[in-house]
């Protein structure tokens, strides 16, 4: 007989353990001692790592879309609403980015917020194709700058080592002196995220945008 253990147990336990280990510390083992059982009794319900991270980040989705949200009117800000809040979303964990990447969601319970988001664009005169694509650059944009964003910074107020720009000028061949400078802007503050936005929803405008959707 299967253990009489929650699935949804298992998914608070491991996100409120990943601010704790982060994700390479995460394992089955140590959310199994956490929960007191055997690291067996968790496969009854993830077959491996993988499908936990994909529950995992199914939950971090529900939880970023809980509630009403009223969209704004215009693709522009409308998107730029949903990049800041999937940013804020995955920096409320440790690792987060990492966890949302790349993972297969387990259920459909955020189609009515896709949905309503896509509205926007096809009320402005996207094609549903130019649609997504603007939908998914985004999701691009901001999941990897905060993969990069929480390598530098595992949790606030803490630089992970190897990532001091001054360090890394004075190895660099002094040749290459853009290079070495580069380094105060990479690893500089992350208040950049709106600039790059920025450039996201221009090039949007730009290069997909139906000539007769509205300007912000």
């Amino acid at each position: 007989m299967a253990p009489k253990l929650d699935p949804a147990q298992v998914v608070d336990t491991a996100l409120r353990l990943l601010d704790e280990t982060g994700l390479d510390g995460l394992t089955l083992r140590r959310i199994a001692t956490e929960l007191d059982v055997k690291a067996p009794a968790l496969y009854w319900h993830f077959a491996n790592k993988q499908a936990l991270l994909d529950a995992m980040a199914t939950e971090m989705l529900r939880r970023m879309s809980a509630g009403p949200v009223t969209l704004p009117d215009t693709w522009q800000e409308a998107l730029a609403l949903t990049c800041r809040g999937l940013r804020a979303a995955l920096l409320g964990y440790r690792d987060g980015a990492r966890v949302f990447s790349g993972t297969r969601l387990t259920d459909h319970g955020h189609a009515g917020a896709q949905h309503a988001l896509l509205e926007v664009f096809i009320r402005a005169g996207f094609e549903l194709p130019d649609a997504v694509q603007a939908l998914t650059t985004g999701y691009a944009y901001t999941t990897g700058f905060v993969i990069e964003e929480q390598a530098i910074h595992p949790v606030p107020g803490e630089r992970a080592p190897g990532y001091d720009a001054e360090q890394r000028a004075a190895a660099i061949d002094p040749a290459y002196e853009l290079a070495a400078a580069a380094g105060q802007d990479i690893f500089g503050g992350f208040d950049r995220f709106e600039r790059g936005l920025a450039i996201i929803v221009a090039g949007v405008g730009t290069v997909l945008a139906p000539s007769t959707a509205p300007g912000p």
